[in-house]
């Protein structure tokens, strides 16, 4: 059995169990702190009253016998959740980890996880407890499972704890998979799996024991669980937590806390540092200290090499250093994290000709060269991980300047889909079709290395493929976002429709909330135009719709399946719309529109 030598110990561990256990020998040790409104600090909690906290609400479980059971994880931002998830590890009770509920409204992802995982069990705290009738007019399945409020039990359970056999194969969680693309599937990971990822976050990262982590990230997605609370109790040192929707209403406060406690390690998806560049003014950026900031990830959507450039603009007066941002990239399967920027250096962008991207190849050109599309590298492979790029329709590994699908082998990458073993044979019992090489792990996402870099292009099953020729959605939504003051960037899905037997592209674009009486015959046309000039695509239809409406994943990838499918049935909230007359096609082609 694999055991990984911890950072700021001479031992060695097969568990997080182990892991804490270790950690709580030091009395004093500072581990988590909450923001509770995005700048208050009201809560803390160290690793040995975390130890306490599991040792307690792991014997409750044990107690029920739930033992290999699955138990849901219902909770508000905050520090129950750590508690409640190292609870079900201290009970060899396999957690599940779920957004946080909604009680107003029906919540189809919580109904899908539950019956997916078969949980048995709900853990949440007494507030939500009180209120679970309104959540069972949604979620009636959940009336059947034991309901457990962790802030109510009672103290002397600590002594009745016996440590559970396990050992790192056995299953920690199931991370469900954001549903961008399908019905969210369980991801198995187990105990040694999260260990080998987080070493080599920490190795990639160049953490040290003066890291200090500050995150916002929601706690029930990989990123915010595996990068923000679980990695520094690997490293042993602080943490500093708030709510994503404190950080959403108001960006600043997530650098505010990173100058305050003078964080060396947080980051999120691109969509965070455009918000910070848009809405941060400079009578806020004058006083922040981003100085002690070392590692700004980047990472869980593209990265932007015009985000990078405008962040780095706003806040170099802030200390801020190009070189901290650091764009990786990773997903649920591999338990996280697989590729990585150089550290102390700044992010590597190159520039590529765009048709050839649209044929599946990387040709390099200058950047002021026409067209030419800039991409950041996602990083170079973590050291003790394997990436291959691979024709996804022969399973041969392609030539270097060839467009593949992404394949990762690695003693992080997960068991497998719970209770989907066909799915889990095709992607992670992958091998090479010419070599015989593997298993590997297929992501599902288009990408190529050069020089060492990884540079990932888009989604396979996202591929918008028309008249033989690929297009990547991401490229066609910044082209329009970015085409009208009134619209909203990051906020549009491109999708493909069938259209008498052909392929036609669909771009459907929120609009701002300043802007909703605007001209939006001006900014249908606008669309199409820029569409048209960076792409030389031709939409067939351009739907404005309210803001806030575009579905988006908990983690803000925008579910380009799910607005296809409100297009069709027509459920989006139309604000407006342009759709190509098959009687003047010809003509509008003509415009070039």
């Amino acid at each position: 059995m694999d055991r990984y030598r911890v950072p700021n110990s001479d031992t060695s561990v097969s568990t997080l169990v182990d892991l804490l256990r270790l950690r709580a020998e030091q009395p004093d040790q500072r581990g988590y702190t909450f923001l509770v409104d995005g700048e208050t600090e009201t809560a803390s909690l160290s690793f040995h009253a975390l130890d306490r906290l599991a040792r307690g609400i792991g014997a409750r479980l044990q107690q029920l016998g739930l033992r290999e059971e699955r138990a849901v994880l219902l909770y508000p931002d905050g520090l129950e959740f750590v508690a409640a998830f190292f609870g079900c590890l201290y009970a060899g009770v396999v957690a599940v980890p779920a957004y946080p509920p909604r009680f107003n409204k029906p919540t189809p992802r919580l109904e899908a996880i539950v019956a997916d995982a078969q949980v048995t069990a709900v853990l949440t705290v007494q507030a939500i407890l009180d209120k679970r009738e309104r959540l069972l007019d949604h979620v009636p399945y959940l009336e059947k499972l034991r309901w457990l409020a962790i802030d109510a039990l009672a103290d002397d359970l600590v002594e009745a704890w016996r440590a559970p056999a396990i050992d790192g194969d056995t299953l920690a969680f199931l991370q469900y998979t954001s549903g961008s693309t399908a019905t969210p599937k369980g991801v198995m990971v187990s105990h040694a799996n999260i260990l080998h990822n987080q070493q080599m976050i920490g190795v990639a990262f160049g953490h040290t024991e003066q890291t200090i982590v500050l995150g916002w990230l929601p706690m029930f997605h990989d990123m915010g669980l595996i990068g923000n609370m679980l990695h520094p109790l690997y490293m042993d040192v602080p943490c500093v937590l708030m709510s994503p929707l404190h950080f959403l209403q108001r960006p600043v406060r997530w650098l505010e806390a990173v100058s305050r406690y003078g964080a060396t390690t947080s980051g999120g998806p691109n969509f965070a540092y455009d918000l910070c560049a848009q809405r941060v003014t400079d009578e806020q950026r004058a006083r922040l200290d981003l100085s002690r900031w070392t590692v700004a990830f980047n990472g869980a959507e593209p990265v932007r090499h015009n985000t990078i450039r405008r962040f780095c603009e706003a806040f170099t007066p802030c200390g801020f250093r190009p070189e901290t941002i650091y764009p990786c990239y990773g997903l649920a399967e591999a338990t996280l994290f697989v590729t990585g920027s150089q550290k102390d250096l700044p992010p590597v962008a190159r520039s590529f000709d765009q048709q050839a991207l649209g044929e599946g190849r990387a040709k390099a050109l200058l950047a002021d060269q026409p067209g030419a599309n800039t991409l950041v590298s996602s990083g170079r492979v973590a050291d003790g991980l394997e990436v291959v790029i691979v024709d996804p329709d022969t399973g041969v590994r392609c030539p270097a300047d060839q467009i593949g699908e992404i394949w990762v082998r690695a003693p992080s990458v997960a068991q497998g889909y719970w209770n989907r073993p066909e799915e889990t044979a095709h992607t992670f019992r992958a091998h090479l079709k010419d070599t015989g090489e593997g298993p590997f792990m297929r992501t599902g996402d288009l990408g190529f290395l050069l020089d060492g870099e990884l540079f990932v292009t888009g989604r396979l099953k996202d591929l918008i493929i028309i008249r033989g020729r690929n297009y990547y959605p991401q490229d066609v939504e910044l082209a329009a976002g970015s085409s009208h003051a009134g619209l909203q960037v990051g906020c549009g899905a491109a999708f493909g429709v069938d259209v008498d037997g052909e392929e036609r592209l669909v771009v459907v674009q929120e609009v701002k909330r300043q802007h909703r009486n605007g001209d939006t015959a001006e900014m249908l046309d606008a669309i199409r135009q820029a569409v048209f000039h960076h792409q030389q695509l031709r939409p067939y239809a351009v739907a404005l719709i309210r803001p806030a409406t575009i579905p988006k994943t908990s983690s803000g990838k925008i579910r380009r399946h799910l607005a296809r499918d409100r297009f069709l049935s027509g459920s989006l909230l139309i604000v407006d719309q342009w759709r190509q007359d098959q009687r003047n096609g010809e003509a509008d082609e003509a415009k070039g529109a």
